[in-house]
């Protein structure tokens, strides 16, 4: 997940005051020092660490905290306030029409990102239509057509042209229907003045009404030099920070967006035109304070079960909760769960389970759990139709066929069925119960487990 190690190392450092109720000033300057160099690690600039952890001191030293509150929440709580007003609010995105110009080097995402971006305001309503102008990299043009075939957005570009601005221009008439123009320009190795130069001109040509500067989470300390360069150049009004799902440590990237006195708009997280989240500041520092993210969580939920749906239209997942819950259903529970994203990032987003709970986990805990999900969907390829709505029929010989045909073990195959066993008898208890009752049953689960994501990851009996 995004700045994972300093999540990490943030949330290490906290956890040397659990049991504590009193703050010493020696407690508060060791975890000062220990947030000090979770942050410059990051590539946080040095004088934003300052800034942040006198702040944090400073709080930690004179506010009493709450009666009932651990010395831990209380400076996590701090911690939590001065890392939000940090990365500030998010930039303003208006639903409605509207130009957007993508400034960045090379390599920093630009082309993924305007798809990206594309695929979002899609998703809100709006009709929206990239331009590609960049004329300086090979290839350009035939990715920024493939990525917006993938996102099924409008898109416009020359590969017999060498004339960016002129490109620019034809693109907003001939692209005139769209409600959001997205134009992608060239980036370069460095900051050259040709580059520079051409985007000035871009800008002059297409009037937008925001330029966006693409920043590669990897960037390091030298973000601040480049934000500043296109600052003066063409104005930004928000940064969207990219390959966040690498190992990249992104505090660069945050010191960018204080450079410019702007926002972060957009972070993106994977490969896929879906891999893109509206920047939440909040919700992110949250994320990394272990805190997890419902509003996020939600939406992706939402929008998985909905793209599930519309693949499929005879199947509602409310029928789960009428009927008996079948292997198909569970298939399609499982479809969702993977258009949600990587595993981790999803189990991030739910408190309570992402944070110091992944930090305990193996590096490879995730790629197991996966695999395991991979080799179910497989063995469900495998199945009758008969098989997949009455599991119950499949007995010995069955299972052998399955393992046979899907590549895998018959003990994979008998834990997938244990599998739907367990969530089946979990949906049941959930039939005819009110939304009081329901509460109920989800806390209670919530304590003791039942046949959902954590037994589907293993449960304490399986990959782990």
């Amino acid at each position: 997940m995004v700045l994972d190690d300093l999540g990490s190392s943030l949330r290490g450092s906290l956890d040397k005051l659990q049991g504590k109720t009193r703050l010493s000033e020696s407690d508060v300057e060791e975890i000062v020092k220990e947030i000090q160099r979770s942050l410059l690690s990051a590539d946080v600039d040095v004088s934003l660490v300052m800034e942040l952890s006198d702040s944090i001191k400073t709080r930690a030293l004179e506010e009493e905290p709450p009666g009932g509150t651990t010395a831990r929440d209380h400076v996590l709580k701090i911690v939590y306030e001065e890392m939000v007003d940090l990365v500030g609010d998010s930039t303003e995105l208006p639903l409605e029409n509207q130009t957007i110009l993508l400034a960045g080097l090379q390599g920093s995402g630009k082309t993924t990102s305007a798809a990206k971006m594309a695929w979002w305001f899609s998703k809100k309503g709006l009709r929206p239509a990239v331009i590609q102008t960049d004329t300086f990299r090979p290839g350009a043009y035939d990715q920024a057509k493939q990525m917006c075939e993938r996102a099924e957005v409008d898109f416009y570009g020359d590969p017999d042209s060498d004339d960016p601005v002129d490109i620019a221009r034809t693109g907003l008439e001939e692209t005139a229907d769209a409600d959001v123009h997205i134009v992608d320009t060239a980036g370069r190795h460095a900051l050259e003045d040709d580059l520079i130069a051409e985007i000035e001109q871009i800008e002059s040509a297409v009037d937008p009404d925001r330029s966006l500067l693409v920043l590669d989470a990897a960037i390091g300390q030298g973000a601040k030099e480049q934000a500043r360069q296109f600052e003066s150049s063409i104005g930004i009004e928000g940064v969207m920070i990219t390959k966040l799902d690498g190992t990249a440590k992104g505090g660069g990237a945050l010191t960018a967006v204080n450079e410019t006195d702007s926002s972060i708009a957009f972070l993106g997280t994977g490969e896929t035109v879906q891999d893109i989240e509206r920047f939440e500041p909040s919700g992110f520092i949250s994320r990394l304070l272990g805190m997890g993210d419902l509003k996020q969580l939600s939406e992706r939920v939402e929008r998985a079960m909905e793209e599930a749906q519309e693949e499929d239209e005879d199947w509602d997942p409310e029928d789960m909760l009428q009927g008996e819950f079948t292997l198909k259903d569970m298939k399609k529970q499982m479809d969702a769960m993977n258009r949600m994203g990587p595993l981790d990032q999803v189990m991030d987003m739910i408190p309570g389970m992402g944070g110091g709970m992944m930090d305990q986990l193996p590096d490879d805990a995730m790629d197991v759990t996966q695999d395991r999900m991979r080799k179910f969907e497989r063995i469900m390829d495998s199945m009758t139709e008969e098989e997949l709505t009455n599991p119950r029929v499949v007995g010995q010989s069955r299972t052998e066929r399955i393992a046979r045909g899907s590549g895998t073990d018959e003990e994979t195959v008998r834990q997938l069925l244990e599998q739907h066993s367990m969530m089946e008898q979990t949906i049941s208890q959930f039939q005819g119960m009110g939304d009081g009752d329901m509460q109920r049953m989800m806390k209670k689960m919530g304590g003791e487990g039942g046949g959902g994501l954590g037994d589907m990851m293993g449960g304490g009996k399986g990959p782990f």
